[in-house]
């Protein structure tokens, strides 16, 4: 599904609202975050487009500012043939294509219509069991202490959970901002995968959105994870283009 150039700055726009960065700052066309976490969203340079500037000067700038930091720089482009000689310039300073992921877009009472199941409750702010499934057992440690760290800056989102006795089994988000809801991150806690507990997350964040007015809704998905791309497709979701990051080899 083809969106314009209009749509998709929108949602990369309302991707670094939802995932706020500690610093962000625009240059020519770059969206330029940067966070102390490994959250790659919150953590690199979305280019919106070229720009007018010199591209060798602006890598060497944005190198600059993010090792003034102590952090190493990293690009987020997207798989289109206008940004083909950012990536050919990237090459030769030694980066490499990581993290295939596809963003994908849906009707919200399609979403709603095709999952059928009961929704979980939504929330206006996560609480601590809620944050808890990021740090759990199955998870990245240092992956979850940046998602809590985003998610307490996070504005303008709901926060969707299935719970049993007051725990979190299943969890997932939903922020608003710039024409889109925006769903992110979705998890299940490890022993109870495969019970359908995040197609109720995924429920109450379509209803969520509906609630708000708001029927376009977008998420990303790595290629490598495809449970989650059954879910998404079952869901209505479709493919809208791709991205992958730039990072120089460890």
């Amino acid at each position: 599904m083809s969106l314009s150039d209009a749509d998709i700055e929108a949602i990369e726009r309302a991707t670094l609202s939802a995932l706020a960065p500690r610093l962000l700052h625009e240059d020519d066309g770059w969206l330029i975050a940067l966070d102390d976490g490994v959250t790659g969203r919150a953590n690199s340079v979305t280019v919106l487009r070229l720009g007018e500037r010199a591209l060798a000067a602006k890598v060497t700038e944005v190198e600059a500012s993010y090792r003034a930091e102590g952090l190493e720089p990293q690009f987020r482009l997207a798989e289109r043939g206008e940004l083909d000689p950012l990536r050919a310039l990237l090459l030769d300073r030694g980066y490499q294509r990581l993290k295939p992921t596809s963003v994908q877009i849906a009707d919200a009472a399609t979403v709603l219509d095709r999952l059928k199941d009961t929704p979980g409750q939504i929330d206006p702010a996560p609480d601590a069991t809620w944050l808890s499934v990021f740090t759990g057992e199955g998870f990245d440690p240092k992956d979850g202490a940046s998602r809590v760290r985003i998610w307490s800056r996070a504005q303008d989102a709901a926060y969707a959970s299935v719970r049993e006795d007051g725990r979190a089994m299943a969890i997932g988000a939903i922020s608003f901002g710039f024409g889109w809801a925006g769903v992110h991150g979705m998890r299940t806690v490890g022993a109870r995968r495969g019970e359908g507990l995040a197609r109720r997350v995924l429920a109450a964040l379509a209803g969520a959105a509906l609630a708000r007015g708001v029927v376009r809704v977008f998420l990303q998905v790595e290629h490598d994870n495809p449970a989650a791309w059954t879910l998404y497709r079952r869901a209505g979701f479709l493919p809208a283009w791709d991205y992958a990051y730039w990072r120089r080899a460890d």
